[in-house]
């Protein structure tokens, strides 16, 4: 659900060179194939995917670290991507492979996760915020679709949706799926 009442504070942003935690451990692969501007550093991004790890709970197997990659990639690469997996054929934000591996090798393998930098920035620009908070909604959204969260029906988007909502409050952003409704100058 995309609420259009306006919110003063939409625009707020954390500092974008924020630490990793410390106490949870990460295996972050970032990847960039493509150019991507105002794309955080990679202290910031860890930090995102720790936080949606704690909030929904995640436990990696004992001895193990969690393991992700964040590949970034333009619109060309998205859409052979969504057109091969989703039968889709247009480029997308975020794409999500969760690793699907035997469930008695104790891995902490999550995943890929591919965001298309060139669609993140229009849409943070057409949804009037800026483009640090939607490059961590796009992060927090697809490391809740590694652990499983979806929003196919509506019960399971009101869960995802809510989820997301916190972790990124917790982060210093306002709730993605308030639009403001205002015209540019």
């Amino acid at each position: 659900m995309i609420s259009t009442n306006p919110v003063p504070n939409r625009n707020r942003t954390i500092e974008p060179a924020m630490d990793p935690d410390p106490e949870s451990e990460l295996e972050l692969d970032l990847q960039v194939a493509c150019p991507a501007p105002e794309l955080p550093p990679l202290p910031t991004l860890t930090l995102w995917v720790q936080r949606t790890l704690q909030a929904a709970h995640y436990q990696a197997p004992a001895g193990r670290v969690p393991e992700l990659t964040l590949r970034i990639v333009d619109t060309g690469e998205s859409r052979t991507l969504n057109h091969n997996y989703r039968g889709k054929d247009r480029p997308t934000n975020v794409l999500s492979f969760a690793f699907d591996g035997p469930e008695d090798l104790p891995l902490a393998l999550l995943g890929d996760l591919v965001i298309c930098a060139p669609v993140v920035i229009r849409e943070a620009r057409e949804q009037h915020k800026t483009t640090l908070a939607h490059w961590a909604h796009m992060v927090v959204h697809g490391t809740l679709h590694l652990l499983g969260y979806d929003h196919i029906d509506t019960e399971a988007a009101t869960t995802m949706e809510a989820l997301e909502v916190q972790i990124l409050d917790r982060l210093g952003f306002a709730d993605p799926y308030v639009i403001d409704n205002f015209e540019e100058e």
